[in-house]
């Protein structure tokens, strides 16, 4: 991002156990070292975390096209979902249990530029949609200030 300091990345703390990677990453195809290190690192992330993020945390442990290869493949299997910004840059998060998918609303930080995942239950609106139309996907993100620079 231009001209804005970057978020220093850390570990989410430790509120409940995290799931095991390689145990989701199982059922969908086959755990290798890459997709374990990058499902685990958007685990323990604090919030979505962008390629460019994933990298630096990474310090280099895997390759730039390898992670983005691992990101589309934990993407396709319900594994990973990914937020548009303003900036145009994608940030990704993982999706905790398979279950849930991708069906939870957003929070943006305008100032520290933070994506929060809303982990309650899916957001209930209603939306009429002219005669024809289908939806498949809906996107709900809030924007305003974290607790951390509302404070």
């Amino acid at each position: 991002m231009r001209g804005r300091s970057q978020p220093e990345l850390r570990p989410a703390p430790i509120q409940e156990a995290q799931p095991d990677a390689g145990d989701l990453i199982a059922p969908h195809g086959r755990v290798t070292p890459a997709r374990v290190r990058v499902l685990q690192a958007l685990l323990a992330a604090p919030s979505a975390l962008s390629h460019q993020d994933l990298e630096r945390l990474l310090g280099g442990e895997i390759d730039r096209v390898t992670l983005y290869r691992v990101l589309d493949w934990l993407l396709a299997k319900g594994l990973a979902h990914r937020l548009a910004g303003d900036d145009r840059l994608w940030r990704f998060s993982a999706n905790r249990q398979t279950s849930m998918g991708h069906e939870h609303a957003h929070f943006h930080c305008r100032r520290c530029g933070r994506w929060y995942c809303l982990e309650a239950p899916k957001p209930v609106y209603t939306l009429s949609l002219p005669a024809g139309f289908r939806a498949e996907q809906d996107e709900l993100t809030l924007r305003g200030l974290c607790s951390a620079c509302s404070a």
